[in-house]
């Protein structure tokens, strides 16, 4: 009898041990992530300008003020356009590039390393590099177009053109994250599977369609939460190659943050729209993993 007690013991024992393990993540995570949040969702209820030692509480009044500001919009409408764009074709290239790589070519290893390279700049980098490219004065597009004998054209300056090259740049950038994944998740796909739909007569497309796709769902929900989520949070850029113009009109929703909090030392309202993009995320990023792990458990 008493041995059995001592040998029940020692498991409950070891699992209480292991939630010890659990502490320093649960430490940083509250930290740097739940105080941030739940502090900032605290001064969107006050007028503090973030730089002064008091403020006062405004209630609900800065919510309102966002609701009603048309630049809000803007802002949100970019954000998703970011995000939502950034996903998709991220997804699609990544997947090509992988599909394309998983086969026995010649410099294979060296294309993967060119597609992946620009992961490692920073984007802000990236956005200076790309800023070069377009600029209006002494831009290497117009440059070109002049030499040509075309008109030089404002892309950056250009309301319509100068988000498409913000997602674009984002996508250019991180395409090489997904490829990675897609190509890992390729990978550990058998072959079996693939003999015995060529036996059966199944074209390509068939066999991507019911082999391929069907098992890569894990790697596909990796791949849209992460571009989601970084599409949504697009700042470098977007600093870098517009600023946010001309006016609000490239602006996502953490430069319109910074910019209400250094600029016009708002830091209240910034607040407020902070918790409107973090809700937006994270009912994107819910919707995502939800209908997505859906998919992987059907197939």
């Amino acid at each position: 009898m008493m041995a059995q007690t001592k040998a029940s013991a020692k498991p409950v024992a070891k699992e209480n041990s292991m939630w010890w393990m659990y502490l320093p993540a649960v430490l940083l995570v509250t930290i740097f992530i739940a105080y941030p949040f739940f502090n900032g969702v605290r001064i969107s209820f006050t007028d503090w300008d973030g730089f002064s030692q008091t403020s006062n509480f405004v209630g609900l009044d800065q919510y309102v003020r966002m609701f009603t500001d048309p630049t809000t919009w803007t802002v949100v409408r970019n954000t998703l356009f970011y995000g939502i764009g950034s996903t998709i074709l991220q997804n699609a290239i990544g997947l090509g590039y992988a599909l394309l790589l998983n086969k026995s070519i010649k410099m294979r290893t060296v294309t993967r390393t060119i597609v992946y390279l620009p992961v490692i700049v920073s984007p802000l980098i990236m956005g200076y590099i790309f800023y070069l490219f377009f600029a209006f004065q002494n831009g290497a597009l117009n440059d070109g177009l002049m030499f040509f004998g075309f008109d030089p054209v404002n892309a950056l300056g250009n309301t319509t053109w100068n988000p498409v090259i913000i997602m674009l740049v984002n996508v250019y950038q991180f395409v090489g994250i997904a490829m990675i994944i897609y190509l890992a998740g390729l990978q550990s796909i058998s072959k079996d599977y693939y003999e015995a739909a060529n036996i059966d007569g199944a074209s390509p497309w068939q066999q991507f369609r019911n082999i391929t796709l069907p098992l890569l769902a894990p790697s596909i929900t990796i791949n849209v939460v992460l571009n989601v989520i970084g599409g949504l949070k697009l700042f470098d850029v977007i600093v870098a190659l517009t600023g946010g113009g001309p006016g609000n009109a490239s602006q996502s929703s953490s430069t319109f943050m910074y910019s209400l909090y250094f600029s016009r030392q708002d830091a209240g309202y910034a607040a407020t729209q902070g918790v409107l993009i973090a809700i937006i995320i994270l009912i994107l990023s819910l919707l995502a993993l939800w209908y997505f792990k859906r998919k992987e458990i059907e197939a």
